[in-house]
């Protein structure tokens, strides 16, 4: 398949919309729990990428390879969140308390709920908008890394409205992590494995609490 051109315009206006809904997710209250307005937020991203961004065959190859290199960095970025946990909480007294805070939206369905959401639905389709379509795009204009820390930069720039700092830092982090992976190896497969694993580990399996 012939790789489509860099078009600026969609790819600002789907920033601009990514924004706008991580906005509503985190600032804003309402009916739906936040569990449910991150999922469908995502998936709105992700519907609307594929739309403008046709997916190569090649970027979903799910064989053996792929889902164990997602499991083990699934794995390993857990164990860098509970390093960063330790020194974080170390280091600043607000630490503790910020990162109290991202859990007490787990109050508001069951875990098993939370799971599966994260697993099925919010982890794979924001590896498809996030990198999958912006930092591909990003990669295509400016090259391999410079690509990928612009796409770091918005994913964590979007999580600004949390007013939490340790949200911010933990976006750029797990950001940084699954762009280079997908930098490096080209397959949205283990990106999306690990996402997935990890963030219904951390939040509802094995939270780190």
């Amino acid at each position: 398949m012939k790789e489509s051109p860099f078009r600026p315009a969609p790819l600002i206006g789907m920033v601009l919309l990514a924004s706008l809904l991580w906005f509503i997710t985190f600032a804003l209250g309402g009916i739906f729990s936040f569990w449910v307005k991150i999922s469908v937020s995502a998936a709105t991203l992700a519907g609307l990428s594929l739309f403008l961004q046709p997916p190569h065959r090649e970027e979903f190859r799910f064989d053996a390879r792929a889902i164990a290199l997602g499991l083990i960095a699934a794995a390993a970025l857990y164990l860098v969140f509970w390093m960063g946990k330790a020194v974080s909480t170390t280091l600043f007294d607000f630490a503790g308390r910020q990162i109290g805070g991202i859990y007490t939206k787990a109050a508001e369905m069951p875990m098993g709920g939370i799971a599966l959401l994260l697993f099925f639905v919010t982890g794979p389709s924001e590896e498809i908008f996030w990198r999958g379509y912006l930092q591909r795009q990003l990669m295509k204009r400016f090259g391999r890394w410079p690509g990928w820390a612009l796409a770091t930069a918005v994913y964590a720039g979007v999580h600004v409205c949390s007013l939490n700092f340790m949200l911010v830092g933990a976006a750029a982090v797990a950001g940084g992590f699954w762009g280079a992976m997908y930098a490096r190896c080209g397959n949205l497969a283990p990106v999306i494995v690990s996402h997935s694993v990890w963030s219904a580990v951390i939040f509802a399996v094995f939270p780190m609490q």
